[in-house]
């Protein structure tokens, strides 16, 4: 741990003497912008896709400004409501300006962390609310026919019902079933010990039904998908590498396709289903937050108004003064 620790620490300082040498001035946005994304990756464990979504939007942020003579560590309160309001003459919606607002809220906070700037541009500023979505969900029945679809006698057919069983049965994110190791599974315990956002782990029980699939997959489709190939990837393609996520969403449409089933989908519809139909059945609320791995309850309670969601539409098809 010291070393990585070390090796971290070195590979910043390098990047920081980089950014400070002679061919870049203070004026240019990645003087700055680099350590500050450095920053979000070591201190607070952000994804790879998360850093990346930083970078885009403070970098438009400093293209705006540059048309003004301004740059990106000099901008006011004032210069950030008027992108805000151009962005929102432009039709971008709510969600992406709260993203924004987030993205220049770290920055500015860094800086002034940093002492590179004596105050805080964003601190007055209100995020904009945001209208709680309600993730799409299946039914039951519609859940028994989507994992009905995969041709279980070939071998990639039991590798996505096997695959479509986990997501359902533990509530995984696509992510982390697509990046599933071998050492992550105890098959005895029907445990797996999940790695989610920020890096945080989390022990998952599997249940019985899908340990079963999981079990006749490792021992008869897997071998059979690797071909000699050695990897401890759960889930490879037959080239024997990761499934990427693109591509196990591009397996969901197809399947739900074939089920008949025309609902709005998205990657996390098995793990919304998971969520919905655990309170349905009378989960308590914080153990469906300990399964899920959110890190807040308020997250987790957006699954509570699926459910009342689904009770007052049975209750408005079958009460006579429904």
């Amino acid at each position: 741990m010291v070393h990585t620790a070390l090796f971290y620490c070195l590979v910043v300082t390098i990047k920081y003497r980089i950014f400070n040498s002679s061919y870049m001035s203070e004026s240019q946005p990645s003087y700055y912008l680099e350590p500050f994304l450095d920053s979000l990756w070591l201190e607070s464990g952000l994804s790879q896709h998360t850093v990346d979504a930083y970078r885009r939007d403070l970098l438009a942020f400093s293209a705006w400004l540059n048309q003004f003579d301004i740059d990106l560590v000099s901008a006011t309160q004032l210069d950030i409501q008027r992108y805000q309001s151009q962005r929102l003459r432009e039709g971008r919606k709510v969600r992406s300006e709260a993203r924004l607002l987030s993205s220049l809220r770290r920055f500015y906070r860094y800086l002034l962390r940093e002492d590179i700037r004596d105050s805080d541009p964003t601190a007055q500023l209100d995020s904009p609310r945001l209208g709680r979505a309600l993730p799409d969900s299946l039914t039951e029945t519609e859940v028994e026919a989507l994992l009905a679809q995969p041709d279980i006698t070939d071998p990639l057919g039991l590798r996505d019902r096997t695959m479509l069983e986990l997501l359902y049965a533990a509530g995984l994110r696509v992510s982390e079933l697509v990046s599933l190791q071998l050492e992550q599974v105890n098959l005895r315990q029907g445990l797996i010990r999940c790695i989610g956002k920020g890096n945080k782990e989390r022990l998952v029980p599997i249940g019985e039904i899908a340990l079963d699939w999981l079990q006749d997959y490792l021992y008869e489709s897997r071998p059979a998908i690797l071909n000699g190939q050695i990897t401890d990837d759960i889930f490879p393609t037959r080239r024997g590498k990761a499934m990427t996520r693109q591509a196990f969403w591009y397996i969901i449409k197809r399947y739900a396709s074939q089920a008949s089933i025309d609902k709005h989908l998205s990657p996390h519809t098995l793990r919304h289903a998971f969520a919905t139909h655990l309170l349905n059945h009378g989960a308590d609320l914080r153990v469906v937050q300990l399964l899920l791995g959110h890190s807040d309850l308020s997250t987790t309670q957006i699954y509570t108004h699926v459910a009342k969601e689904r009770l007052k539409q049975l209750h408005g098809q079958h009460h006579p003064r429904g």
